[in-house]
C-alpha cells in the first residue's frame, strides 16, 4: 500500500534556506548549517523532507535537489538503524519511483541513495528492490533503463559478495543473464553498464558467472572494438580480471587477446590505454608469461616505451615549463600524509660486503618494494600521483625485464639509442625512464653498457629541462649498486658531486628526486661515504635554509638514512656542529600536535643511534618531550575511551614515533640513558603502551623494552613479573612485527635475568616452538625466534633441552645465514648447553647442527672449543665407520670447513 506523506510549507522553506546556506563558501556559515542539520535529525520526518526536495520539488535547481539527497545519504549512513519504519518505507518507495528522473544528476543521486540503503545489509529486508530494478531495464523509457542500470552497477560494486552469497533469493541467477542481454544495446552507456556490472563478479569467481562464462566471453569479443571508449575500457578491465582468476579460460584465445591488448595499449583514449596496459603487469605474474608473450615482445616493448612519454596534459599539470620554483611556498593540500613505520628488530644476513648497520633497524627485514610504489615516487607530484599510462608502462617494462631479463636487450638497446640521445626533451626523458625501469631485470646484460651510460646520465643531471634532471636522478639511483662497486674516482665521486648540486636545484621536483636518489645511494654505499661526509653534510644543511615544506620532509629522510649508513663515523665534533643546530631548531619550533614531528623524530632517532655519546648534549630535552608525547597520547586515549562523545581519539602515531626515538636514544646512549630513565615515569607508561589495542603501539613498545633492557636493566628488572606475561600473550604470528619484537625482547631479558628466567619459561617456550615450526613464517621472525630459544637454553638449559627434538632442525636452518654477532654467539652457546643436557635430542638432525656450526666465520676461541668437543664426542660415540657413512652425506664445502676448523 502507498503511504501518503505531505510536507508542511514552513518546514519546507526552512530546509530550502539551509540547503542554500550550505553552498556558501564561508566556513562559519557551513559550521552553523552542520549544527542545524544535526538538530533537525531529531525530528522523525526530517528525512522525508530531504527526500521530497530531491524527487518532487522540480521548481528548485538541480544542484540544490541533489545536495538534499546527499545529506539524506549521510543520514542513512550514520543513523539508519534509528529511523522509523514509516520513514524508511517512504524513502524506499520514493527512490524506486524516481529511478528514471529526466535529470541525469537526480538519477545518479537516487542511485547513490539506493546503494547506501542496500549496503546497510538491507538487500534482505528490501526484497522487491532487485526485481523492480531488473524489470525497469526493459522499460521503453531510456531514462528509466539508464537510471536502473546506474543503481544496479553501484549495488554490484558495493554488495557483490552479498549478492553472490544470497542462496535464498539467488539474485544472480536473474541478474547475470539479464546483463548479458544488454551487451548489444543501442546506447553505449547501457552497454558499458552491463559489462561493468558483470566485472564486479569476476574476482570472487562467482559460480553463476562461471556457469555463463562462455556467453560472457563471446559477448565481450563482440563489443571489443566498440566506438565508445568507456565500453572498450570495461572490456579491457574484464580481460585483466579474468587473467588473474581464470587464465585457463583465456588460454585458447591468448594469441588473439594479446594482439587485441597491444592495439588497446595504443588506444587514442588514455583511460582505455591505461586499463589495457595493466594487462602486461598482470601477465608478467603468470607462469605462462614467457611462453605466450615471447613472440610478441618485439612489438610490445616499443609500445611500452612510447607510453612512457609525458602526455601534453601531464606536462601542463606538472608545470613542465617552470624551471625555477624553489621560492614558491608549497600548498598544504599538496603534501601527502606520511605514515610512520614502526621499529622492527631484524638480523643482518652474512654477506661479503662488510657494511653493517646495528641489528635493530626500522621496517621489517625482507619485504620487497611494491612495483607501483616505485613508479609513484620516481617522478611524482600530487597533481599526478594518480596512476597513469606513463607509470603503468614503466612498471610493466620493469616486471617484464625481470621475467625475460637480457632477452629484452636486443629489442631495447636500439630503442634506447634512439630515445636517449633524441633532440626532443620529452622523448629523451622517456628513454631515461625506460633505462631506469630495466635496471633490476637486465642488470647483467647492461653491465658492458654502463661505463658509457653512467657518465652520460651524470651529464644529464645538468639538462636545461627540470623534468629531465628529475628522472635522471631516479634512474641513476637504480644503478647505484653498480656505481658503488666501481673505483670511486670513476663514477661515485662525479655522481655524488652532481647529485649534491641537484639537491640544491632551483626546481622543487628536482630537489625531491635528488634527495630520494641520494638516500638510495647512501643505503648502497654505507661506510664508503665516510671520506665525503663533510661535503655531504654541508650540502644537506644548506638545503634546510632553502627547502619549502614538502621537500623538508624528504630531507629529514635523507639525513636519517645517512646516519643509518655511516653509523658512528658521524660522531665527530665538526659534523655534530654542522648537523645538530638546524635539527634542534626545527625541533623547537614544531608544536606537539604538528605531524611534521614524525619525519623529524624518525630522523633524530637515526642520528641519536649513530652519534652515540655525541648526542649527549641534546638528549635531555629530546627525552623529556618524547615521554610527554607518550603521556599526552595515553591521556587522550583514556579520555576518548571513557567519553567518546566529548573527546576525540588521539593520533597514536605521535606515541609510536616517540617510542621509536626513545629506542634510538637507548641504543645510541647505552648506559648514559640511565640518569634520564631514573627521573621519569617511562616504565609505567611503557606498561600501558605494551597493552595498547593498536598493534603498532605494542610493536614499538617492545622494541623500546628490548633496548632499555640492554641499556639499563636495573630499571627494567622490578617490572619483569608484569612485563613477561604481556610479552608471552603477544607471541602471535598474525601480527608479524609485534610478535617479532616481543620475541626479541624476551631474548634480551633472559640474557640479563639469567637463571631467574626459569619461572617465566612456561609462559613463552611452547609458543616460540610453534612459531619456529610454522610453514611460511617470515625469515626475520624465524631468526629472532631461534635466537631467543637459544638464549633461553643458555640461561636455563634443563628447562628447554627436553624439547630439543621439536625445534633443533628448524633452529639450525634459521641461523645458518646470519652473520657472526653477539646475538648469534649467545644463541649457539645455548644450543650447545642443551645438547650437553639432552644429546639424544639432536642425534636425528645432527647433520643440520654440523651445517650451522660451519656457518661461523670466526667464533670466539672458547665457543670454537665447545663446538669441537661436541663434534668429536659425537664422532667417538658413533664410531669411525658410522661417522664416515654419516659424513659422506655432507656437501664437499661443508666437509672441507669442518675438517679445516674442527679437525673432523
Amino acid at each position: 500500500m502507498k503511504m501518503e506523506w505531505t510536507p508542511q510549507e514552513n518546514g519546507l522553506r526552512e530546509i530550502l534556506t539551509l540547503l542554500k546556506e550550505s553552498q556558501s563558501p564561508d566556513t562559519a556559515t557551513q559550521r552553523a548549517v552542520q549544527q542545524k542539520l544535526e538538530q533537525l535529525n531529531k525530528y522523525p520526518d526530517f528525512n522525508n523532507y530531504l527526500m521530497f526536495v530531491l524527487t518532487k520539488l522540480v521548481t528548485e535547481d538541480e544542484p540544490t535537489r541533489s545536495l538534499s539527497g546527499l545529506i539524506l545519504k549521510n543520514n542513512i549512513k550514520t543513523h539508519y538503524s534509528m529511523l522509523m519504519p514509516s520513514v524508511t518505507n517512504f524513502i524506499k518507495q520514493e527512490c524506486l519511483q524516481a529511478v528514471g528522473d529526466p535529470s541525469p544528476l537526480i538519477r545518479a543521486t537516487v542511485g547513490i541513495l539506493i546503494t547506501t540503503i542496500a549496503s546497510k545489509g538491507e538487500l534482505t529486508t528490501w526484497p522487491e528492490l532487485l526485481p523492480a530494478l531488473c524489470g525497469m531495464l526493459d522499460s521503453q523509457n531510456y531514462n528509466v533503463c539508464e537510471g536502473a542500470f546506474g543503481a544496479l552497477q553501484k549495488i554490484c560494486e558495493d554488495s557483490a559478495d552479498a549478492l553472490d552469497a544470497d542462496s535464498v533469493n539467488r539474485p544472480l541467477d536473474l541478474l547475470i543473464p539479464k546483463f548479458l542481454e544488454f551487451f548489444s544495446h543501442s546506447s553505449s552507456k547501457i552497454r558499458s553498464y552491463a559489462i561493468g556490472c558483470i566485472n564486479q563478479f569476476i574476482i570472487q569467481r562467482s559460480q553463476v558467472l562461471m556457469y555463463h562464462i562462455d556467453s560472457f566471453l563471446t559477448n565481450l569479443f563482440v563489443v571489443s572494438a566498440d566506438d565508445d571508449a568507456e565500453v572498450r575500457k570495461n572490456v579491457c578491465r574484464a580481460l585483466v580480471l579474468l587473467l588473474e582468476v581464470r587464465i585457463d579460460l583465456l588460454m585458447p584465445q591468448m594469441h588473439n587477446i594479446i594482439e587485441y591488448m597491444l592495439l588497446r595499449t595504443q588506444d587514442c583514449d588514455e583511460n582505455v590505454a591505461l586499463e589495457a596496459c595493466e594487462f602486461w603487469l598482470s601477465l608478467a605474474e603468470q607462469h605462462i608469461c614467457r611462453e605466450v608473450l615471447g613472440p610478441h615482445l618485439n612489438r610490445l616493448i616499443p609500445v611500452l616505451v612510447r607510453g612512457m612519454k609525458y602526455s601534453e596534459i601531464d606536462i601542463i599539470l606538472l608545470k613542465g615549463d617552470v624551471e625555477e620554483d624553489d621560492t614558491v611556498p608549497d600548498k598544504e593540500e599538496d603534501i601527502k600524509p606520511r605514515f610512520h613505520k614502526s621499529k622492527t628488530h631484524t638480523m643482518k644476513a652474512t654477506s661479503t660486503n662488510g657494511n653493517t648497520s646495528n641489528a635493530t633497524e626500522k621496517g621489517s627485514g625482507d619485504q620487497g618494494e611494491d612495483e607501483e610504489d616505485d613508479y609513484d615516487d620516481g617522478d611524482d607530484d600530487s597533481s599526478l600521483s594518480d596512476w597513469n599510462l606513463r607509470k603503468c608502462s614503466a612498471a610493466a617494462l620493469d616486471v617484464l625485464a625481470i621475467v625475460f631479463s637480457d632477452e629484452l636487450l636486443p629489442i631495447l638497446v636500439p630503442i634506447l639509442k634512439e630515445t636517449l640521445f633524441h633532440l626532443d626533451w620529452d622523448i629523451k626523458e622517456s628513454g631515461i625512464l625506460a633505462l631506469g625501469a630495466i635496471a633490476e631485470g637486465c642488470m647483467s646484460g647492461m653491465l658492458n653498457h654502463l661505463p658509457e651510460l653512467i657518465p652520460y646520465l651524470i651529464n644529464c643531471l645538468n639538462d636545461r629541462k627540470a623534468l629531465v634532471r628529475a628522472i635522471t636522478c631516479w634512474t641513476l639511483s637504480r644503478y647505484s649498486h653498480w656505481v658503488v662497486s666501481q673505483p670511486h674516482d670513476a663514477y661515485l665521486k662525479p655522481l655524488m658531486t652532481e647529485l649534491l648540486k641537484r639537491i640544491l636545484d632551483g626546481n622543487k621536483r628536482v630537489q625531491e628526486a635528488a634527495c630520494s636518489a641520494f638516500a638510495t645511494l647512501e643505503e648502497e654505499a654505507c661506510t664508503e661515504l665516510v671520506p665525503y661526509l663533510g661535503f655531504i653534510l654541508e650540502t644537506l644543511v644548506f638545503a634546510f635554509s632553502k627547502y619549502q615544506h614538502k621537500n623538508l620532509l624528504i630531507l629529514y629522510d635523507a639525513i636519517g638514512t645517512l646516519a643509518d649508513s655511516v653509523g658512528h663515523h658521524l660522531n665527530k665534533s665538526e659534523y655534530i656542529n654542522l648537523l645538530m643546530p638546524p635539527l634542534i631548531h626545527k625541533w623547537n619550533v614544531l608544536k606537539d600536535e604538528d605531524k611534521d614531528l614524525f619525519p623529524l623524530l624518525e630522523c633524530l632517532s637515526s642520528v641519536a643511534t649513530a652519534l652515540q655519546s655525541g648526542f649527549l648534549p641534546y638528549c635531555e630535552p629530546v627525552y623529556r618531550r618524547c615521554v610527554s608525547l607518550i603521556q599526552q597520547t595515553l591521556y587522550q586515549h583514556m579520555a576518548n575511551t571513557q567519553n567518546p562523545d566529548q573527546f576525540e581519539a588521539p593520533d597514536k602515531d605521535f606515541m609510536i614515533v616517540a617510542l621509536d626515538l626513545l629506542s634510538g636514544l637507548a641504543e645510541g646512549l647505552n648506559g648514559h640513558i640511565e640518569k634520564l630513565v631514573v627521573n621519569s615515569n617511562i616504565m609505567e607508561l611503557l606498561h600501558h603502551c605494551m597493552q595498547d589495542p593498536m598493534p603498532e603501539v605494542r610493536q614499538s613498545s617492545f622494541a623500546l623494552l628490548g633496548d632499555l633492557t640492554k641499556a639499563c636493566f636495573q630499571h627494567v628488572r622490578p617490572c619483569i613479573s608484569d612485563f613477561l606475561p604481556i610479552l608471552g600473550q603477544n607471541l602471535n604470528p598474525e601480527y608479524i612485527s609485534v610478535c617479532n619484537n616481543a620475541t626479541w625482547a624476551i631474548g634480551e631479558i633472559s640474557i640479563k635475568l639469567g637463571t631467574e628466567t626459569r619461572p617465566y619459561i612456561p609462559l613463552v617456550l611452547s609458543q616460540l616452538v610453534d612459531i619456529i615450526n610454522r610453514p611460511n613464517t617470515p625469515k626475520t621472525l624465524l631468526e629472532n625466534t631461534a635466537i631467543t630459544i637459544g638464549r633461553l637454553g643458555y640461561v636455563c638449559p634443563h628447562d628447554v633441552a627436553p624439547m630439543l627434538q621439536q625445534f633443533v632442525r628448524q633452529w639450525c636452518t634459521s641461523l645458518r645465514n646470519i652473520r657472526d654477532n653477539e646475538e648469534k654467539d649467545s644463541a649457539f652457546r645455548g644450543m650447545c648447553h642443551m645438547i650437553t643436557v639432552n644429546p639424544g635430542g639432536v642425534v636425528p638432525d645432527f647433520i643440520f647442527f654440523c651445517d650451522a656450526v660451519a656457518s661461523w666465520i670466526t667464533p670466539k676461541a672458547d665457543l670454537r672449543e665447545i663446538f669441537m668437543k661436541i663434534l668429536h664426542s659425537f664422532k667417538t660415540q658413533v664410531g669411525e665407520e658410522n661417522w664416515k657413512r654419516f659424513s659422506d652425506q655432507f656437501p664437499p664445502p661443508l666437509s672441507e670447513r669442518l675438517s679445516a676448523l674442527y679437525g673432523v
